[in-house]
């Protein structure tokens, strides 16, 4: 009798002959009867795997990017234990493997540098891994797409699970919001208006729980889009990270995984055409980020829908913003849970969305809406009371912009939405810290601040500093927002008139890159323009005097990254990893 799997027993054995004729994609690895099987079964069970675990049963991924770096995700080590749960109770065996993470507040020079390599390590770890679908854990900035990217790619059924947001942020007695004050409270502290010791008691205050920042951010927004897209269950981008039923809900994301796999799904099967729209129209509802146009336009990319920038102007156009949150609004993801969440939202909206998409609850969006319940609607308005009557990003064109600029319209100043001003030109991120308090500056508030060079082969990665700071002096002055135009991004949590993702970039060689201090630029959003206006023999004759920038990079991620890095028009992926490169995997490994 030889030694059983636990407790001295007799093994089981080698699996089932039914477990080597199965569908699943596993049993390409675990269900041969050969040496290859023996090989893929015996080490895993190493890790005290018994018998049955292969015959025949799921493998599920649990993609981790859990991180001591990323404190967003501080809370996934045991989301994924949940996860687990849920996956065992189904039939299936979870098997956990880590991936990159982006901690937004934390990696150099910028998340958006990675957010393509962490795809590629997603995509290859599930091409390479012997598993039938893959649970998607992460939820700050990058990660969200960076998951789907690489997920979408293979083509397994798939499940996102976000970290979820953190509790408001507390400071004298009221509620304070990730980035949002941060960049309200740095302003007060250089006009003066606020103390050291007020600005680091805020600090202490403001991140008061595992999550995501509890803004309309970046990571709220694509787990808010991610959700209307039907790619993560009711509820899984706003119930808080430290609530209870986050936990209940990965354990039904671990059941859920098993029946979709069981049902041979794919995640194209979900990321249609129709899916990406309601992503547009309920980012334009949510006052969602800027940053999202180029994730979901690279996350399309992937699949094979056809998505580009004119579709978030043409789609989000006529869509109110009736989410009251900041930075647009008042409120934080705390107060929208509470308020109903995604679901009370489509009750909203039903009129603007594609609601007999099926995601991959099983359930459509009219029947995810009719067991909803809109709680509060100071947080989720009225259609008839919207926080602003176009929420959608504005996709801007004209001379300085030939592929496009967005504008976020429910965080921009309505007066400064059509200006016309004098430029006053930086030429890198260094230049403008250099430069912006100087005294001698020459800036009004009529100035239109232009920074160049910050895009995605410029920086490298296309950092959010398009919000720029504005010059002490007119701080002092009570000044509080400026036109801002740059090819650069802007944190989903920041508010203020920027002009972001000028396409194509100065670095590129982008009529961004010619811009003068003193020269006039015209902003008419109604219009959907931007012009510099010069001649176009001038513009001509600047652009033919353009040298392109030295290549400042000659090995590693930085050189592949800006050598094969498209515009932000396009998505900002790498050309390379357009498409899909399918699940199999044909070669064994010994």
């Amino acid at each position: 009798m030889t030694d059983g799997p636990s407790g001295g027993g007799p093994s089981d054995g080698p699996p089932k002959p039914e477990a080597a004729g199965s569908p699943l994609r596993s049993a390409q690895s675990y269900g041969k009867l050969d040496k290859d099987g023996f090989i893929h079964r015996s080490w895993m069970k190493a890790q005290g795997l018994p018998d049955h675990a292969f015959d025949g049963r799921p493998i599920i991924g649990i993609c981790q990017t859990y991180s001591e770096f990323n404190p967003c995700h501080s809370n996934l080590r045991v989301i994924a234990d949940h996860v687990k749960r849920g996956v065992w109770e189904a039939g299936g065996v979870p098997l956990e493997f880590p991936t990159m993470s982006l901690g937004e507040t934390q990696i150099r020079p910028t998340a958006m540098l990675f957010r393509n390599l962490m795809s590629m390590d997603v995509e290859e770890s599930i091409r390479g891994y012997a598993m039938d679908g893959v649970v998607l854990l992460g939820s700050c900035d990058k990660n969200t797409p960076a998951m789907l990217m690489g997920a979408a790619s293979v083509d397994l059924p798939a499940i996102h699970v976000a970290s979820g947001p953190m509790l408001n942020g507390k400071f004298h007695g009221r509620d304070i919001g990730s980035g949002t004050d941060v960049w309200r409270f740095a302003d007060d502290v250089r006009a003066g208006l606020m103390t050291m010791a007020e600005f680091s008691s805020a600090e202490a205050g403001m991140s008061r729980s595992k999550g995501t920042c509890m803004t309309m951010g970046t990571a709220s927004t694509m787990s808010c889009i991610v959700e209307a897209m039907g790619l993560a269950l009711p509820y899984g981008a706003t119930i808080p990270g430290v609530d209870s039923r986050r936990l209940a809900m990965a354990h039904l994301a671990g059941n859920r995984i098993v029946e979709l796999v069981q049902a041979g799904a794919r995640l194209s099967d979900v990321m249609t055409r129709e899916s990406f729209e309601n992503g547009i129209r309920v980012c334009a509802a949510i006052g969602g980020s800027t940053n999202a146009v180029i994730h979901l336009i690279a996350m399309a990319g992937r699949v094979g829908v056809p998505l580009n920038v004119d579709d978030w102007d043409t789609l989000g156009r006529d869509v109110p913003t009736l989410v009251d949150l900041m930075p647009s609004g008042r409120y934080l993801m705390e107060d929208f849970h509470y308020a109903g969440g995604i679901p009370a939202l489509l009750t909203r909206i039903p009129d603007l969305l594609h609601m007999g998409h099926v995601g991959v609850s099983g359930r459509s969006l009219a029947e995810i809406a009719a067991q909803a319940a809109l709680e509060d609607e100071k947080v989720i308005r009225p259609r008839g009371d919207p926080l602003r009557d176009q929420g959608g990003i504005v996709v801007l064109r004209g001379n300085l912009a030939p592929d496009g600029a967005v504008l976020k319209l429910s965080a921009a100043s309505p007066e400064l939405l059509s200006h016309r001003g004098r430029a006053v030109v930086f030429e890198s991120i260094e230049d403008l810290h250099e430069r912006i308090d100087d005294p001698d500056l020459e800036v009004d508030a009529s100035s239109v601040l232009v920074l160049k060079n910050c895009g995605p082969k410029g920086y490298p990665g296309m950092p959010e500093v398009g919000n720029m700071p504005l010059p002490r002096k007119l701080l002092e002055q009570g000044i509080r927002d400026m036109v801002r135009i740059s090819d650069a991004r802007m944190s989903g949590t920041a508010f203020g008139t920027a002009v972001l993702h000028v396409a194509p970039e100065a670095h590129a060689g982008g009529p961004l890159a010619v811009v003068r201090s003193g020269d006039i630029v015209s902003l008419d959003v109604e219009a959907r323009s931007l012009t510099l206006e010069i001649g176009d023999e001038e513009l001509k004759a600047r652009m033919d005097e353009w040298k392109a920038p030295e290549p400042e990079y000659e090995r590693g991620w930085h050189w592949l990254y800006v050598n094969n890095v498209m515009q932000a028009h396009e998505g900002a992926d790498l050309h390379f990893l357009r498409g899909r490169s399918g699940s199999t995997v044909t070669r064994e490994s010994h």
